[in-house]
């Protein structure tokens, strides 16, 4: 039987087994998927001697993704670009780190809007925290041309666009109403989402063409989300990302390549309905 899991501190919030709880359920594959929490204080030697362990990969949370990375025989992918790894297996016996928080970004927007990149010569991202680096990594691959990062810190937006050359302009949140204007795609990547205190987004400024995206998924329909839609935008919830990113780690810890399909999206869609009535 192969064991994986998914890793962080804290971790038991995570959605992760049962998405590949419900995969190996599909498929009748004789694995399990487990939650292992991994304090700050045993993290290092937990990843470090993670080949000796009995699993055959992990998913990485937060606060681990960068010290996951580094204990990687080999980083692949968007883990060698970014220096942080989400998706972990082993291959002769050593560790091989990836970061597919990006692609899986991309998987959703592809399934939900169908030839969005084609029409996209100009992505905006506000925030610029570390889930948006895989975002824009993910865009700079796909080919967008001009990718603008706005956040209230000014200065951390620019720490995060320097990674990535001049494909990336920085801002303050009072650049916003006029780098939305030429926007196609309009991304949230705040931790927590937008709301009216917070932040006032000028919804008329938007092109009618733009498609707006939250990388938040609790709750599925964010203010963010629910602004756009008020002024008759087309929007993507963030949890088709989440769906999407487990896909490669199912397939190399179990040796197929799981659908994300209407029925696994219910499944977590119920999950989370029951979880927020007993909060």
């Amino acid at each position: 039987m192969l064991h994986a899991c998914v890793t962080g501190w804290p971790v038991s919030h995570s959605r992760s087994p049962l998405i590949h709880g419900f995969w190996l359920r599909r498929y009748k594959i004789e694995g399990d998927y487990s939650v292992r929490p991994v304090s700050p204080q045993e993290a290092v030697s937990f990843y470090a001697s993670f080949a000796s362990s009995s699993y055959a990969g992990a998913n990485v949370t937060v606060p681990h993704k960068e010290v996951a990375c580094a204990a990687a025989f080999k980083r692949c992918g968007a883990a060698e670009r970014l220096d942080v790894a989400n998706t972990l297996w082993l291959e002769d016996g050593r560790l091989v780190a990836d970061n597919t928080d990006g692609t899986g970004f991309l998987a959703s927007l592809d399934q939900a809007v169908p030839g969005w990149s084609e029409k996209t010569g100009c992505a905006l991202i506000v925030g610029a925290g570390g889930a948006s680096r895989a975002v824009i990594d993910a865009l700079v691959q796909r080919g967008v041309e001009r990718i603008e990062l706005v956040n209230r810190t000014e200065r951390r937006a620019h720490d995060v666009a320097v990674r990535f050359a001049d494909k990336v302009r920085p801002a303050g949140f009072d650049a916003l109403a006029e780098r939305l204007s030429s926007a196609d795609l309009v991304i949230n990547a705040t931790s927590a989402g937008l709301s009216g205190a917070e932040l006032t987004v000028p919804w008329d400024r938007a092109k009618d063409s733009a498609i707006v995206t939250d990388l938040t998924y609790v709750p599925l329909q964010t203010p963010f989300l629910r602004g756009a839609a008020s002024a008759g935008l087309t929007t993507v919830d963030g949890l088709g990302m989440l769906l999407h990113q487990a896909v490669p780690g199912f397939e190399r810890w179990f040796g197929v390549r799981p659908e994300v399909d209407a029925e696994l999206r219910a499944a977590v869609v119920a999950d989370l309905a029951e979880r927020d009535s007993c909060s």
